[in-house]
């Protein structure tokens, strides 16, 4: 798990100024094995919305560079995308960034009330701990480490998502 995220990291510090330099921003990248096969994953935004054009710039900008320094050992696909309209939060950038927005949180154990996911607007993030208002309008607070996973939420796009 550690070489995973090394070289996610790797990738990430190299692909930062080469998005900076598109006019993209840098929103995550993930080194993961899928079956038998390895896929480094780069998510790029922009203001706007990502086209297939930003994501053939970046990666032709960043394929050479990850050759030339061998950051991931063996063989793997490049995949470059948008993060997409469900995107996962997991940096506080990311956190900072969606200050407001509706979220769907899944829990890697039953919260405090017995549910297992729950949606709300991300009202604050600091250190590890998420705060959001739940449908119900109470807050509540957990630590990111409780978390399955949080992602934006936009319900007519979360049928397709369901089974993530």
């Amino acid at each position: 798990m550690a070489a995973k995220k090394n070289t996610a990291e790797a990738v990430r510090q190299l692909a930062q100024p080469l998005a900076n330099q598109l006019g993209l921003t840098l929103w995550d990248v993930r080194f993961l094995k899928e079956g038998a096969d390895w896929y480094l994953r780069i998510y790029i935004d922009k203001d706007g919305g990502v086209s297939i054009d930003d994501c053939v710039d970046m990666t032709h900008a960043v394929s050479e560079p990850l050759d030339a320094q061998n950051l991931v050992q063996g063989p793997y696909t490049l995949e470059v995308s948008s993060p997409g309209i469900n995107r996962q939060l997991s940096r506080p950038e990311h956190f900072a960034a969606m200050l407001s927005r509706q979220v769907r949180v899944r829990f890697i154990r039953p919260f405090e009330d017995g549910s297992r996911e729950v949606i709300g607007v991300l009202s604050h993030f600091e250190g590890n701990t998420v705060t959001l208002q739940n449908t119900t309008g109470e807050t509540m607070c957990f630590p990111l480490s409780d978390t399955a996973w949080v992602r934006l939420y936009d319900d007519e796009d979360w049928e397709g998502m369901k089974n993530e």
